[in-house]
C-alpha cells in the first residue's frame, strides 16, 4: 500500500472514530499533497511524498522551538501531536551511529577532501537518508567532518 493510499485509509478511520484532531492533521498532509500535484501537474509517487512528509516534520521541529522559546506550551503540544502523526508515515530515523557510517563512507566514495566538496557529499547522501534523518543535522555533521 502507498503512502497515500495509506493517508486515505487513515483519514477514514479517523472519521469513523471521531478523532477530529488526527484527522485534521491528515488532511492537512493530503492537502499538502494535493497543492504540490497540482502545481507541479504531477501525481506523486512514494519518494516524493517521504520528501513532502519530511519538509512537514521540518516544520513542525523548527515551529516547537519557535513556541518553547516564547513560552506557549499549548502551541509547543499541538505541534508536538501533529509531529507525531507525521513519523508514522516516515520510515524509521537511523541512529547518529548510521547517519555517521554513511556520511564517512560518502566522503571516501566522493574523495570530498574539503568544503567545497560539501555539495557532491551532500548529493550522494540525500536519496539514502530522505526521511530517515533530520537533513540540516546531517550537513552540520558534515561541516564538521571537513572541517568548516
Amino acid at each position: 500500500m502507498s503512502v497515500k493510499d495509506r493517508l486515505q485509509q487513515d483519514m477514514k478511520d479517523a472519521m469513523r472514530g471521531g478523532d477530529k484532531r488526527r484527522l485534521g492533521v491528515i488532511r492537512l498532509i493530503l492537502a499538502a499533497v494535493k497543492q504540490r500535484e497540482v502545481d507541479e501537474r504531477i501525481e506523486l509517487d512514494d519518494e516524493q511524498m517521504l520528501t513532502v512528509l519530511d519538509k512537514m516534520a521540518k516544520q513542525r521541529r523548527e515551529s516547537m522551538d519557535q513556541y518553547a522559546r516564547a513560552g506557549r506550551d499549548d502551541l509547543v503540544d499541538q505541534e508536538n501531536f501533529e509531529l507525531e502523526v507525521l513519523k508514522a508515515y516516515l520510515p524509521e530515523q537511523l541512529s547518529d551511529t548510521e547517519v555517521d557510517t554513511m556520511i564517512g563512507e560518502a566522503i571516501q566514495n566522493t574523495g570530498a577532501a574539503s568544503m567545497k566538496d560539501m555539495g557532491k557529499v551532500m548529493g550522494e547522501l540525500r536519496s539514502k537518508l530522505q526521511g530517515r534523518a533530520d537533513m540540516s543535522a546531517v550537513s552540520a555533521r558534515i561541516k564538521a567532518r571537513l572541517g568548516a
